[in-house]
């Protein structure tokens, strides 16, 4: 039976099968432990496990690596509609430390969406308090791409 064409597919479909095309060649997130969790139109929930690798001298997780996992979310969120999605610039503002053996979550959202360029916005939280320990802005920018070349 042939593939549908992405207008054939519902909003939540596209989704699921967007973000598993760009998640199956996600070499560094999947080497982290992260694990796509949720996803739909314009979010997406990804978790991650603090591991001994992660811990920098100081005790707690490597603030990149938390960085990564919320940048992991915010590109499975911005390529939830199909099509190529890279992300054009991020901020991101640490409230607590993370340490080893936490379990993270990192929710992201879609802020706004205009022509090419959409601003997300991705929350990392700690354990079943859910306590926030990281915000994280990210800016996408739509390639030209459909797939399958690193050249726009």
């Amino acid at each position: 039976m042939p593939e549908p064409d992405a207008e054939d597919l519902t909003p939540e479909e596209l989704a699921r099968r967007s973000a598993q095309a760009m998640w199956d060649g996600d070499r560094a997130s999947q080497a982290l432990g992260m694990q796509v969790r949720a996803v739909g139109p314009g979010t997406a929930e990804v978790t991650m496990t603090v591991g001994e690798d992660m811990v920098n001298g100081w005790g707690s997780c490597h603030g990149g690596l938390v960085a990564t996992l919320a940048d992991s979310a915010f590109a499975v969120a911005c390529n939830s509609r199909g099509g190529v999605v890279v992300a054009a610039g991020f901020d991101i503002t640490f409230l607590e430390p993370v340490r080893l053996g936490d379990q993270l979550v990192a929710r992201a959202s879609e802020t706004a969406l205009r022509g090419r360029a959409g601003v997300y916005d991705v929350a990392v939280t700690r354990g079943v308090e859910e306590q926030v320990v990281a915000l994280f802005r990210g800016r996408s920018h739509v390639t030209s791409r459909t797939g399958g070349s690193d050249r726009e």
